[in-house]
């Protein structure tokens, strides 16, 4: 009877560990939210530029030779669904003179800059009275209320969070944008398209990089 016992455990025990060795690959959530890269691949995302995963589950861009320029929007790194209401949360990182952006509400991938909304990423730091091309800024619409970009080659985080028609963007921790969309130049924007990552042609690296789609106002402390 001990022996069937002891059996038993063992067996239970195996099972566990492999029901446990089979969850790994699936994504883990934390307060609802979801990492939009699998660490390894860019599975979920479509691009033609050369963007890769390095350590760590880095996400790069690795411009190859000849390549310049921000109109190569086929080269923008680009989901492949679309997000309405969410919070995204993630860091970025460029070199000196380095030039990116998020994009978000993307309704035509080919055509980011007008059916879309962007925040720019741009080697800025230690500038005063940023204007909306400066990192932090909402393209053509809104300038950063403080300059929080860290000096190039460090890891910032932003925060976005859009909801219907309100966008706010949080950068080092201080709210830098809170935003009323349907009274800005985004009025007409869609409400609901692609997530994506500009290519400028110049290093960049993103990680930690997740999102929570929201289906109510989120609560502000």
């Amino acid at each position: 009877m001990m022996h069937t016992n002891k059996t038993g455990i063992v067996l239970l025990a195996l099972v566990l560990m492999a029901g446990l060795a089979q969850g790994e690959d699936k994504p883990q959530t934390k307060d609802g939210f979801v990492p939009m890269f699998d660490g390894k691949t860019l599975d979920g995302w479509k691009t033609t530029g050369n963007w890769v995963v390095g350590e760590g589950g880095v996400v790069a861009l690795k411009p190859r030779p000849g390549e310049h320029g921000w109109q190569r929007y086929a080269a923008y790194l680009m989901t492949e669904r679309t997000y309405k209401y969410f919070v995204l949360d993630l860091e970025f990182k460029i070199a000196k003179e380095g030039n990116s952006g998020v994009f978000f509400r993307v309704g035509d991938p080919l055509d980011p800059v007008k059916q879309g909304i962007e925040v720019q990423i741009l080697d800025t730091h230690g500038l005063e009275n940023p204007g909306q091309h400066d990192c932090g800024g909402v393209i053509g619409t809104a300038a950063p209320s403080k300059n929080m970009a860290k000096p190039a080659g460090e890891w910032n985080r932003y925060v976005i969070t859009c909801f219907e028609n309100h966008l706010t963007v949080v950068l080092n921790g201080e709210n830098i944008i809170d935003l009323k969309l349907d009274e800005s130049a985004m009025k007409d924007r869609p409400v609901e398209g692609h997530i994506g990552f500009q290519d400028e042609a110049k290093l960049v690296w993103y990680r930690n990089v997740r999102i929570k789609e929201l289906s109510e106002r989120p609560q502000t402390g």
